[in-house]
């Protein structure tokens, strides 16, 4: 069963038994999996589930692989999500052109689960360090994600376990404005029965926290947006 912080991965595969051993085999891993089996399914799901990254097979009802990449590269909201696209087509035209749509990657069919799984942690260590036990670093903070301990100006911080969370969220993208929202969603879970309001307590823990000893405030406040880790704050 994936950790409520794993990285969550959309699969998006019309084979029922192609889409269960690569669901079998994440999820052994520590991922947490969500899927659809069409093109169509695909985009929606990105839009509504927000992954830390796509697992995309380029023949596909609905919507062809390359479509739905392109649909989810255009838009400002699921832009930034890694797409890994599996096809059988081995052709470097065909390989230009899915690098060229925006994919981020691309694995010929027959393929090694090593290797796919390689190249998923090689993403995520990017976009999502802290889904592969990675330390971050930003500005005076630090947090080692698998000793889960984090300092600013080397002193430990005594966060709780949604402090912790949080922080680590921000500290993957920083200056990025995360909304109400989507901290909800990132922290809590997506099936979690919290108030949006909930958000705004624990926000003020975790800069009541980092700013104990008069340090400068690093949480910016975004009226109308949500918040953000920013050395302009």
């Amino acid at each position: 069963m994936a950790a409520q912080d794993a990285a969550t991965i959309l699969v998006v595969e019309d084979e029922v038994a192609q889409l269960e051993t690569l669901r079998y085999n994440l999820e052994k891993e520590g991922f947490r999996v969500v899927a659809a089996d069409d093109g169509e399914e695909g985009v929606l799901v990105a839009r509504e589930e927000m992954p830390d990254l796509v697992v995309l097979d380029w023949m596909l009802p609905t919507l062809s692989g390359i479509e739905v990449c392109r649909r989810l590269k255009s838009s400002s909201e699921t832009s930034d999500i890694p797409v890994i696209m599996l096809t059988a087509r081995g052709e470097e035209s065909d390989r230009v052109r899915g690098l060229e749509i925006g994919a981020d990657d691309y694995v010929v069919k027959p393929y090694s689960m090593g290797e796919l799984i390689a190249r998923i942690r090689a993403r995520l260590r990017k976009t999502r360090p802290s889904a592969v036990g990675k330390t971050l670093a930003f500005e005076d903070i630090s947090i080692d994600t698998e000793q889960h301990r984090a300092t600013r100006a080397d002193k430990p911080l005594k966060l709780g376990p949604t402090e912790f969370r949080l922080l680590t969220v921000f500290m993957e993208r920083p200056k990025r404005v995360w909304s109400r929202d989507s901290l909800l969603d990132r922290v809590w879970g997506m099936d979690a029965d919290v108030d949006l309001r909930t958000v705004d307590v624990h926000v003020g823990r975790l800069r009541k926290v980092l700013n104990s000893d008069g340090a400068r405030d690093l949480i910016r406040t975004v009226r109308g947006a949500g918040y953000s880790l920013d050395s302009d704050a």
